[in-house]
This record gives structure tokens, C-alpha cells and sequence, in this order.
């Protein structure tokens, strides 16, 4: 079993940046990712990381976002930057049982965090 806590969400102005971060209750050199939910929308794959490090994002929010992790302190983050009114979502993290590859799918993911809630006004 693997506990994930999100933290870093919050309200702020289009344009603006805000850094996720996902501490989790064991090693993290597995596949991890980012998923949001909006009210009335399906959970949508937003950024994963393999274990080698390489990162793949969704394309709404390519050279917007940048996932990073500290294999050392277990910790994954989502750096989001020039937010959109549309970024408005319940951002989860999201690890994987096994598994090297990225992935956006949300069905490769085995554990979630409780979401944290990021709110952007126009």
C-alpha cells in the first residue's frame, strides 16, 4: 500500500504559477503521474514521469507544466506555470503498482492522494 498526500493547491489569478507536491509513503522510482477533475468532467492524465525520469504531459498544458521528483525524499511535483482559467481542477498524484513507462491513463495507476484544489480567476 502507498500513501500519497497531495499539497500546494490554491486559488490564484490567470497567468500566475503554482507548485504541486505529492509526498508519498515509500520509494517513488516507479511510474508516477498528475490527474485533474473538473466538476462534471472525466479524471483527465495531466503530466507523468517514468522511472527513468523521462516526463510526458498532456497537450493542454505542455510548456506550461513541468513534473519533476526527489527519488531521495519521495517526493513528486507538479510546477505549473502561466495558469489558465481552465487549469481550474481537483489535481491527484497518482502511483503506480509497477510498471517503467509514463503513462496518462489513468487505469496504470494503482494508488491516489486525496486531490488538492487549484482555482484560477480570470
Amino acid at each position: 500500500q502507498v500513501r500519497l498526500v497531495e499539497s500546494g493547491g490554491g486559488s490564484v489569478q490567470a497567468g500566475g504559477s503554482l507548485r504541486l507536491s505529492c509526498a508519498a509513503s515509500t520509494y517513488i522510482n516507479r511510474r508516477m503521474g498528475w490527474f485533474r477533475q473538473a466538476p462534471g468532467k472525466e479524471r483527465e492524465g495531466v503530466a507523468s514521469i517514468a522511472i527513468t525520469g523521462t516526463p510526458t504531459y498532456a497537450d493542454s498544458v505542455k510548456d506550461r507544466f513541468t513534473i519533476s521528483k526527489d527519488n531521495a525524499k519521495n517526493i513528486l511535483y507538479l510546477q505549473m506555470n502561466e495558469l489558465k482559467p481552465e487549469d481550474s481542477a481537483t489535481y491527484y498524484c497518482a502511483s503506480a503498482a509497477r510498471g517503467d513507462l509514463y503513462s496518462l491513463r489513468a487505469k496504470d495507476y494503482s494508488y491516489w492522494g486525496q486531490g488538492t484544489q487549484v482555482t484560477v480567476s480570470s
